[in-house]
């Protein structure tokens, strides 16, 4: 059966790098890295994409979506992009925020009673209620004590799964103990499925709709959703992680397979979507709200979501060069010391199998690379990447 190669318009208006101050010899050792980890079998392919001042300077696709069938990687293939999801999510939420719906010093009981009931264990193991009720902003920052989906906590009690309805993941995820009071700690956590579900409460919409109506659509961010449509059923890449002696091993990481509708939407980790896509994503956020005329939230709104957003007790704790902002990025505080060449205001998140984006307001760029890799970051890629991408600012 021939292989069809789906050519996507480019999601940006094009530029040359040279035109937008990159280097393109460094953008090529950029590709030409991606290429040599193909080769070494350390990933099937990859997708990357660098925008500067609006305008599209990369899009490089390499590799193969699926080592089996050598599918090859193309600009519109589909990837799981896993935490990435809760960056959207906190856009919906906000997007409510500012009309009013909801508050962010609400407390999440009162549109779910389930959490009234909420308990956190104390030292000697003995439950008590907690110090104060777990807010909307708590579940943004992820201070709301709870817990990540791949903790032993939630593994042994089976808190999640794509099989089981949101009101089984509400009833399971308030029944577990929080591990601490809330506000008092970061913990990453599935606060944003929980989110998921208060959009729905909150716009009377289920929440593929409201995500599709209000973000993707006004975006043009047509190809991601929560499951493949039958016209993407060719896009979607395959995960690998490593095979013992070397080489790749295909892996399923779900009971529910991404082709097939999920019982539950996910608004922690739910989401397929594509580099273009999440460029137009990044680009908005950016662009301090808005993309090509659409407008989905407030500068000042966006301001306040991608800057540091946790207490200094906790900041200090949970270490004073990364900040943590609601739209669930990683905000640099100070770019001394980190692996990695940034500059304080950076912003920007991952996804467990293997995707990644960064935003740079002060020099305007935004980069997005996707694999599907676990574990996700395969002898440092990203870090590698992401250096060549800041190396090549060339003013």
């Amino acid at each position: 059966m021939a292989t069809v190669i789906v050519v996507a318009a480019d999601p940006l208006p094009r530029a040359t790098a040279r035109d937008l101050g990159l280097s393109q010899a460094k953008l090529d050792e950029a590709t030409a890295l991606l290429g040599r980890y193909v080769k070494e079998q350390k990933i099937a392919g990859a997708v990357a994409g660098v925008a500067r001042h609006g305008k599209l300077a990369y899009l490089q696709a390499v590799g193969v979506q699926d080592l089996a069938t050598r599918a090859p990687m193309t600009e519109r293939s589909l990837f799981r992009i896993y935490s990435m999801t809760k960056s959207v999510t906190a856009v919906a939420v906000m997007m409510l925020v500012e009309e009013g719906r909801v508050s962010l010093t609400d407390p999440v009981s009162k549109y779910l009673p389930e959490f009234a009931g909420v308990r956190v264990a104390d030292a000697s193991g003995e439950m008590r209620p907690p110090s104060r009720p777990i807010t909307i902003e708590d579940l943004l920052i992820h201070t709301s004590g709870l817990n990540h989906r791949t903790s032993p906590e939630y593994r042994t009690a089976a808190v999640r799964s794509r099989k089981m309805a949101m009101t089984e993941f509400i009833g399971n995820v308030t029944r577990v103990p929080l591990m601490e009071d809330p506000g008092t700690r970061y913990r990453y956590s599935e606060s944003s499925t929980v989110l998921g579900r208060l959009v729905e409460i909150w716009s009377r919409q289920p929440f593929d709709a409201f995500l599709t109506e209000r973000i993707f659509k006004p975006l043009s961010m047509a190809d991601s959703g929560f499951w493949t449509r039958v016209d993407q059923r060719g896009l979607l890449t395959t995960v690998y992680a490593p095979e013992a002696g070397g080489g790749l091993k295909a892996v399923e990481l779900e009971d529910v397979p991404f082709t097939e509708r999920p019982a539950l939407l996910e608004g922690a980790v739910g989401l397929l979507s594509t580099v273009p896509d999440y460029l137009r994503f990044s680009q908005m956020l950016l662009n301090r709200g808005q993309l090509d005329g659409a407008r989905l939230l407030r500068p000042e709104t966006v301001d306040r979501i991608v800057a540091n957003g946790l207490p200094e007790p906790i900041l200090k704790a949970r270490g004073p060069r990364m900040g943590w902002g609601i739209a669930n990025v990683n905000v640099v505080l100070d770019a001394a010391g980190l692996p990695y060449p940034a500059n304080k205001g950076e912003y920007g998140w991952d996804g467990s199998a293997g995707t990644i984006f960064w935003v740079d307001p002060s020099l305007q760029l935004v980069t997005v690379l996707m694999t599907q890799n676990s574990p996700a970051d395969p002898d440092g890629l990203r870090r590698q990447f992401k250096t060549l991408v800041q190396q090549s600012i060339a003013n």
